[in-house]
Order: C-alpha cells, then sequence, then structure tokens
C-alpha cells in the first residue's frame, strides 16, 4: 500500500512538472515554412523533442507570428487543420499522433460495471496474425478523420461524399456498408452518400454489380468527407447484368420519369443503322412525334415547343438532323439521358411539358479510348485522351453524312436533284481539381444544309458552351455553379433565274448563370436549392437582296428580349418508411425589357392594324411587361408493399418562349417568339397518379399511370397567316385554351436472354380557341384534337440473347393516324369557285405502324485485343409499310384530287460496323 502511494504520487509529480512546462511562453515568428520546418524550430527555443512520421505533415507552408505564447498554444496553432494530435511526455518529448489521443490516466466511466466483475480469460484463444493476414491487411487504406478530442462526447460522426468511376462520372446506388455494425448507405443519381458511423475505428465496404468492391479503414473524429473514385470490376462470369438504378421506379417520389443509358440501346434496330436515344424515347409511353420523318417530340399532349432539351444543363432547341430522321446529339458521347414527363424537379423551368436532361459522358483519365462506327449515310468517331493521369482529359466526337443517296432513292421526281448534309462535334474537357473541386466544360456545334429544290438552300445550325464548377462545402454541403450560352440560327439562300435572289437569316441566343445547392440536412431531409437568371436575345428574321441585280427590298425586325430568373426549393422528405415526399417550390419571374416599338389595340376588339390605338417605345433594358408566379412540384410515395408503390404528384408551370409555325409538324423555319406586352406566358398544370410494382427481384417493371393536364395561353394561328419577317407578329397568332388526359402502361423485362419492353399509351390532346369575333375563332369556339393527337400507342421492344456473341432484336410500333383537315366540298361565289374545309383536324390519317428487325454480332471477348467490334445488321421497315408522312390536295382540272407523302415505303436494309478501343 505504501509502495502504491509512491508511485502514485510519482506519476502526479511528473504529471504536474509536464503541465508546468507545458505552461512555460515561447515567441516564434515564421513565413511560409512547412510544418516539420516549424517544429525544427520549437527544438531549438526549447529543451523539447519530437517524435513523428514527417510524412504525416504534408507538404503545406504555414505561417505566423506569437509572442509569449504557451506551448499549448502554439502546438494546437501549427496543427491546425490537421489530423495530427500531440502528447507532451513528463521528460520533454513530444510525441505526434494521428487521430488518436495518448491518454496519461483512464477515464472515470473506463470500465463502467464491469470493473467490479471478474473477466474470464481461461478460455479466451490467442490472436495469431500470420504474414499471409498482416499483408492483407496492409492493402487496405486508412483513412483519417477528424482527430480525437477530450471534449467531444458523441458516439458517432456524419461521412459522405461522392462516388465516381475513373472517367470522373458519378456512380449511382452503389452500396457502402459499415462491417458487423448493420449500417449502410446507398449512393443517389449523382453518386453523393450519407452515412453515419460510430466514433474510432471502423471498416467500410463498397458493393454493386460491374464496379469493384473496396476496403477502407475509418479512424473518425469528426464529420467529414471521403470521395471514392472506382474501377469498372472485370470478373469472368458467364454474365454480368448491371443493375445501378434498380428499384428506382418503385422507390422514388417524383412521377413519370425515365432514364435510359446508351449502352442498352445499341441493339435497337432503327433507321439507317444509326443508334438514337431520342428516338428510343419515343418508344416509351406518353412520348411521340408527329409523324415519321418528324423532328420534335410531343410528351403527354404537349406541344413541341414545350420541352426542354438540355445538354450539359445547356438548351438544343433544334435536337435533329436531316429532316428529323437523324437526332442531333452523338450517340458515342452521350452519358445518360433523364426525361421528366410527370413531376418536373424544381430546378427546372422554362417548359410546360417535359425536361430531357442529357450529359455528356467524361473522357477516360488513365488511358487513351476511342470508339467509331461506319454505316451507309453516317460515320462517327469519338476519341477519349488524358491529359493528366486520374485528373483530366478531353472527350472529341465528330459525325457526319458523306452521302445524298438516300434523297434520291425517294419515289419522288422532284427530289431527285435534292441535297442534304449535315454534321456536328462535342468537346468536354474535364479536370479534378481536388477531391472537393473539379470542373467541366462542354462546347458542341451542328450544322445541317440541305436544297428541296434547285433555286434555295436551307441551312441552320445548333451552338452550345456549357461551364460547370463541382464543389464540396463540407460533409453535408455541396453544389454547382453553372454558365451556359447556346444558339440556333437558320438561314434561306434563294437563286432563282429571275432577279428576286435574297438571303434570309434568323437567331435566337440565351446565356443562363445558374447556381444549384444540396444540403444533406439528415437521413431524413434532403434540399435542393438555388437561383438562375437567363437573357433571351431574339433576332426575329432579317432579309436582304442577294447580287446586285435583285429587286428584293431589304426587312430588318428589330431584336427582342428578356431576362427570365427563377428561385427554388425541395425537400426530400421521408415521413416513414413507407411514406415519402418530394416537395418543391420555383418562383419564377420574366421581364421582357427594349429596345423596343410595342402596338397597342384596342380593347374589345379583335388584333389588325385596324384597331391599332397607339405605339409604346421603350428605351433599352426598360421593362415593357413583367409575368411570373409560384410554380407548385409536389409528389408522393407510399409503399403497399416492399416491390410495390403508389405515386400521386401535381405539376404547374410557367414558358414565356413560344414557337411560331402554320406547318403541321415541326420545321428547321419555325421561329421563337418572346412573351411581350401583346402575348402572354403559356402556363400548365398537370396531376398524375401510378401504380409501380417490380416482380421476382426485378426482372419484371410494371407501371400503371394516369395523367391530367390543362393549359391556357397556348399558341395558334389565324387562317393565312404570316408569320415569317412580320412586325405584327400578336395580330397573326391566337391565344387559347387546352387540355390532355391518358393512361400509360408499361411492363418490361430486365433480365435473362430475352429481355424488353412493352409500351401502351391511351391519350389525347385537345385544344379550344374561342373568341366573340368570328375571325378568332376555331372550330366554333368548340375542343379540337390537335395536331398531335393520337389516341393509341403501342410499342415492343425485344431482344434474344442466342450467345454471348450473336443477338436478335426487333421493334415494333403502331400508332392512330394523326388529325388532318380535309376539303369536304366547293362553292361558287361572285363567279368564282372556292373550296369548303372541314371542322380543323376534323378527320385523320392512316394509322401509322412499322416492323423492323436486326441482327446484332459482337467480336470475340478477348481481354487483350486492340478493339472490340460490333456488327449490326437491320431492316427498318421490314413489311414495307406505306405509311402516309401527310395528305395533301391539289385541284386539277377543277377537280380536288389527294394525295399522301411518305418517307420510307420500302423496307431500308442497314449493315453497321462499330469498334471500340
Amino acid at each position: 500500500m505504501k509502495s502504491s502511494l509512491i508511485i502514485t504520487l510519482f506519476f502526479c509529480f511528473q504529471f504536474i512538472f509536464a503541465q508546468d512546462v507545458a505552461e512555460k511562453n515561447i515567441s516564434i515568428t515564421f513565413e511560409n515554412l512547412s510544418r516539420s520546418d516549424v517544429i525544427k524550430q520549437v527544438e531549438k527555443l526549447t529543451n523539447y523533442r519530437f517524435y513523428y512520421v514527417e510524412d504525416w505533415l504534408g507538404g503545406d507552408l504555414i505561417s505566423g507570428q506569437y509572442k509569449n505564447v504557451s506551448l499549448n498554444i502554439l502546438l494546437n496553432a501549427i496543427l491546425k487543420n490537421t489530423v495530427i494530435n500531440y502528447y507532451i511526455s513528463p521528460d520533454n518529448k513530444i510525441i505526434l499522433t494521428r487521430s488518436v489521443l495518448i491518454y496519461n490516466s483512464l477515464p472515470d466511466d473506463f470500465f463502467g460495471e464491469r470493473a467490479n466483475k471478474v473477466i474470464e480469460v481461461e478460455d479466451a484463444e490467442p490472436v495469431v496474425f500470420t504474414k499471409e493476414v498482416l499483408s492483407k491487411k496492409n492493402i487496405i487504406e486508412t483513412v483519417r478523420i477528424g482527430k480525437e478530442s477530450k471534449s467531444s462526447r458523441l458516439k458517432s460522426y456524419m461521412l459522405s461524399g461522392i462516388v465516381r468511376n475513373v472517367n470522373n462520372e458519378p456512380i449511382p446506388n452503389l452500396v457502402i456498408l459499415v462491417q458487423e455494425k448493420n449500417i449502410n448507405a446507398v449512393t443517389d443519381e449523382k453518386g453523393h452518400y450519407s452515412i453515419e458511423i460510430p466514433r474510432g475505428f471502423n471498416i467500410i465496404e463498397t458493393k454493386s454489380i460491374g464496379i469493384e468492391n473496396t476496403k477502407k479503414k475509418i479512424l473518425i473524429y469528426d464529420d467529414g468527407i471521403l470521395n471514392l473514385y472506382l474501377k469498372e470490376s472485370s470478373e469472368a462470369l458467364d454474365e454480368i447484368i448491371i443493375e445501378a438504378n434498380r428499384d428506382r421506379n418503385v422507390k422514388e417520389a417524383i412521377t413519370g420519369v425515365t432514364q435510359i443509358k446508351m449502352e442498352t440501346i445499341k441493339n435497337i434496330p432503327l433507321v439507317l443503322g444509326e443508334r438514337d436515344i431520342l428516338k428510343v424515347a419515343t418508344t416509351l409511353p406518353g412520348i411521340t412525334t408527329a409523324g415519321e420523318g418528324s423532328a420534335g417530340f410531343n410528351v403527354r399532349g404537349g406541344k413541341e415547343d414545350q420541352n426542354l432539351i438540355l445538354l450539359d444543363n445547356a438548351v438544343i432547341y433544334n435536337p435533329s438532323h436531316f429532316f428529323g430522321i437523324f437526332s442531333a446529339l452523338n450517340p458515342f458521347t452521350s452519358g445518360d439521358v433523364n426525361i421528366y414527363k410527370g413531376t418536373i424537379p424544381a430546378e427546372y423551368g422554362g417548359r410546360l411539358s417535359s425536361v430531357f436532361d442529357i450529359n455528356t459522358k467524361n473522357s477516360n483519365n488513365e488511358k487513351f479510348a476511342g470508339e467509331a462506327s461506319f454505316g451507309p449515310v453516317t460515320s462517327n468517331v469519338t476519341l477519349e485522351i488524358p491529359l493528366v493521369k486520374e485528373k483530366s482529359g478531353l472527350l472529341i466526337g465528330g459525325r457526319g453524312t458523306y452521302s445524298d443517296w438516300i434523297l434520291k432513292s425517294l419515289d419522288n421526281k422532284s427530289l431527285k436533284n435534292s441535297k442534304a448534309s449535315f454534321y456536328d462535334f462535342v468537346v468536354k474537357y474535364n479536370y479534378k481539381i481536388n477531391d472537393n473541386n473539379n470542373i467541366e466544360a462542354t462546347g458542341y456545334y451542328s450544322k445541317d444544309a440541305f436544297s428541296i429544290t434547285s433555286d434555295s438552300l436551307y441551312s441552320y445550325d445548333n451552338r452550345l458552351v456549357s461551364l460547370k464548377w463541382n464543389h464540396i462545402i463540407n460533409n453535408k454541403n455541396y453544389g454547382n455553379l453553372i454558365f451556359t450560352n447556346s444558339e440556333y440560327q437558320f438561314n434561306i439562300g434563294f437563286d432563282g433565274i429571275s432577279n428576286t435572289d435574297f438571303d434570309l437569316g434568323y437567331k435566337v441566343n440565351e446565356t443562363e448563370l445558374k447556381l444549384k445547392m444540396k444540403y444533406l440536412k439528415s437521413e431524413r431531409h434532403k434540399f435542393d436549392y438555388g437561383i438562375s437568371s437567363k437573357l433571351y436575345v431574339v433576332s426575329p428574321g432579317n432579309k436582304s437582296p442577294k447580287g446586285p441585280e435583285s429587286i428584293i427590298e431589304a426587312i430588318n425586325i428589330p431584336n427582342e428580349r428578356a431576362l427570365e430568373s427563377a428561385v427554388f426549393i425541395s425537400d426530400n422528405f421521408e415521413v416513414n418508411k413507407n411514406l415519402l415526399l418530394n416537395m418543391g417550390i420555383r418562383y419564377s419571374f420574366y421581364a421582357s425589357i427594349g429596345e423596343s416599338s410595342q402596338k397597342v389595340y384596342a380593347e374589345g376588339l379583335p388584333k389588325n392594324e385596324g384597331t391599332v390605338t397607339d405605339t409604346l417605345n421603350f428605351g433599352k433594358n426598360e421593362i415593357i411587361k413583367t409575368y411570373g408566379g409560384p410554380e407548385i412540384r409536389a409528389s408522393a410515395r407510399y409503399f403497399l408493399s416492399p416491390d410495390f408503390s403508389v405515386k400521386a404528384s401535381y405539376n404547374s408551370t410557367y414558358q414565356y418562349i413560344h414557337t411560331l409555325s402554320n406547318n403541321t409538324t415541326v420545321s428547321s423555319t419555325d421561329t421563337w417568339k418572346l412573351s411581350d406586352l401583346n402575348i402572354k406566358p403559356q402556363q400548365a398544370n398537370q396531376y398524375s397518379l401510378g401504380l409501380y410494382k417490380n416482380i421476382e427481384g426485378n426482372t419484371y417493371e410494371l407501371s400503371l399511370e394516369g395523367y391530367y393536364k390543362t393549359s391556357k395561353n397556348i399558341l395558334d394561328y389565324k387562317v393565312g397567316a404570316d408569320l415569317l419577317l412580320n412586325k405584327s407578329i400578336e395580330a397573326e397568332v391566337l391565344q387559347g385554351e387546352g387540355k390532355a388526359y391518358g393512361i400509360e402502361f408499361l411492363v418490361k423485362k430486365t433480365k435473362g436472354k430475352f429481355n424488353g419492353w412493352l409500351g401502351y399509351s391511351y391519350s389525347r390532346s385537345l385544344a379550344k380557341f374561342n373568341s366573340e369575333f368570328s375571325e378568332e375563332r376555331i372550330n366554333n369556339g368548340q375542343f379540337f384534337p390537335s395536331n398531335f393527337d393520337k389516341p393509341h400507342d403501342v410499342s415492343v421492344v425485344a431482344n434474344y440473347k442466342i450467345t454471348k456473341r450473336f443477338s436478335f432484336s426487333s421493334n415494333f410500333s403502331y400508332q392512330t393516324g394523326r388529325p388532318v383537315t380535309y376539303p369536304i366540298g366547293n362553292y361558287i361565289f361572285n363567279g368564282s369557285s372556292y373550296v369548303l374545309y372541314s371542322n380543323r383536324n376534323e378527320f385523320r390519317i392512316p394509322d401509322y405502324y412499322r416492323l423492323d428487325v436486326g441482327f446484332n454480332m459482337e467480336g470475340n471477348h478477348k481481354i487483350k485485343k486492340f478493339a472490340h467490334s460490333f456488327w449490326n445488321i437491320s431492316i427498318y421497315n421490314v413489311l414495307g409499310r406505306n405509311n402516309p408522312y401527310s395528305v395533301f390536295f391539289v385541284t386539277e382540272a377543277g377537280k380536288i384530287k389527294a394525295y399522301k407523302s411518305t418517307i420510307f415505303s420500302v423496307p431500308v436494309p442497314t449493315i453497321t460496323y462499330n469498334f471500340k478501343f
């Protein structure tokens, strides 16, 4: 007892002595020195000797000036923002440790109830570490988050970050689990995760099919960030099925969302062998086109201009080549596509019907890679060039057509001498600055030129630039700062045999700055919020004489300008295990700004030149008219069982820009018009309800969803309207209301040798333009079918894998014929003969159906080979169905004759060779 007391007093004395020494004041100044050099200076100024591993201190340079401060204060300053702790021993030694503390006494509650218990050790087996075990342990990286503090009483901390692949692309739905502690998390679609793990030592593991499993030792003493970069797995299995978005259709709260992956569509037979992600989208319920070879999409009864098509956050105004036969998006450079046709997230605005959010994939940052294809009409080459290994890379993709034979082969003599060509380029640069910052820059350009007649040359092009900075602030906050600029323009050059030659041009340009943030408040609340502002500049058109002999009078319509801004916030709120809410609101504000002249029309009278009462002139940047309001984005999901859910949503939207067209389908010469003093923005409200079910471990996905949508201020044109180069557009168009409703059914088989999907939708799209004035009424003010009203739509996509290398695929499509206005008689007035037409869109062209088949052959699957090849042999319209594109009427010898035009009236065989290295 006596000896024990002496030993205790000795250690207390030593501790008091050490504390006393540590409190001695020190004065020191250092500038831009490493921590190791500063520590050496401290050793020279004091009697202390430091013990540490120099690599722990890193290479950061620090500066400081301290006068008469204690050693503890100085060490805390030197080791700030590191995971280094220190221990001052009684014999003037300072021991540095990573994360953990060295204790000189045990906490009072260290033993707890075990202090009075006898611990049985007879049966305990010794722990033996063999060389094999040690070598395996050594390959697991240890990550230290924060450093241990005596003052902290927290028992767990939040670890978060983003998981990416070697191309710096996010990996969604990857499982992160803590070994032996029944704790796990799953990455979201942006690759972000957040997981609360116990204080101290843990081992985390990542798991996902197609991704290499990894383990890391985590020593955590504070909230922190851990970003992971994982490689694809290369296991030699009989079959590898990647299920990156397993259960997404059932688990997510938002309705009407579809994700398409480029790799999954390479087997689908498409016209002329060109992989086309937007054409594949039309095989899904609720997404249609007005006809074969038409540009644009109609989503849930909406007009083509009501779809927001984004490439890396920048708008593409005309996403088509070759009269709509091809997409303007390069399939080799495109990554995933998210299509929102039900609930549109609050971050998106400016369109009523849908959002096509298309991402360009990042370049491979580890090794040079590429992909190419050669077909009968187009060729495509994409290269991935690492610039700085594992940090930056450059993606370059180019595609073009080299033949006009397709037009020459059409059964139409007037098109024999026609020409058509297109090309597009994509360049993307990605650079990883550090774990918390990376930047992406994308440039895109496409151009089409065609001549349907010998005297006119039409051309149009898209251009966009996108800059994006991704930044992680801390373990709960991260976001993006995005700058984009988009431009679309078309030109018509007329060169006839007379002196009426001219050049005509049109252009729309928009520039946007957007901040998107995410705040992970807790496991139950995940907030998205941000702000955006967009400047529109529209050049409505100019016409100038071509050549000195032209008698054409020059016309130049003044530019239109407007500013559209918005703030938004949404919360993904998990009420309980069964109920998930996604509640968002977006407030948009629009201002039409000068310089401009606006006509004022008499109230209660139709708009025409005879009812103009005044003309208002607005100076540069002067506000002409403002619009705006809240846009609600709300949806809910409720689990009826773990693989069966019901969802409901309500969506309200504003659209401030409109297309002007008197064509039945989208044309490259359609113009865009901004809302102003006389043209109001479009508005829509959509309600949807759906059931979602997965069967046999997600082998089958089933969904049944219904919707009802109302809209107002939609645009249509007066009979005989002249929309191009018109200074009084508001007098040529009408604004009315619309309604659309339908039900969509989809069954998809995702696994096995036989896979694909069946989609069916019944939908109606109606419009009404009513007024007390006959010239502003259509169909006597009653609802009538829109140009794209097609009640029945059936699509079947099937693929059968014969062997690992050979597969057979087919695609069947059926649609109700679209509406058309027919002449139903004629009459004579004042000695002249006139045609009497039916009500607008009272009749329909014949129904459309088409069957395509394809045979796919892959090269051998040897790992060590220069390139992996892929052949596709397909027949488009194998039945030779003469599907009418349009019906038109011609008066010949006093009689009205009906004709129909067809794009592909015969089977079109194609063979395409692809290789990837």
